[in-house]
């Protein structure tokens, strides 16, 4: 007997936050269908670099550059891929010297910026 008044009250108790809840100014979300809800994604932060083109690979949209040491990711001088768009390759070639900015997300550096 004892269990069962324990069970209703606590079904009572429950109903009765629930309905409080419910009634509660501010808490409710009727109107929002449609609503862009605006979520900050924070940038990975953009490193310099000078090197030398290596090669350009227009079908995996990568230029190959042997670069000197980066500080701002902790990088010694190598040789890597960095992905790139077509448009930034424009005019560059194999050899060329040029001064680059990447940013480095996920495991990967994409050309912001790349010149001569």
């Amino acid at each position: 007997m004892k269990l069962i008044r324990i069970a209703v009250a606590g079904t009572l108790v429950t109903l009765s936050l629930s309905a409080l809840a419910e009634d509660m100014p501010g808490m409710k979300m009727d109107g929002m269908e449609g609503m862009q809800m605006k979520q900050e994604t924070k940038q990975a932060p953009v490193a310099n670099a000078d090197g030398t083109i290596k090669a350009i690979d227009t079908t995996k949209h990568t230029v190959t550059i042997a670069h000197g040491a980066v500080p701002a990711v902790q990088w010694p001088p190598m040789t890597m891929a960095f992905s790139v768009t077509e448009d930034q390759l424009t005019g560059l070639k194999a050899g060329d010297r040029v001064a680059f900015s990447f940013r480095l997300e996920g495991g990967k550096a994409t050309i912001v910026s790349i010149q001569k």
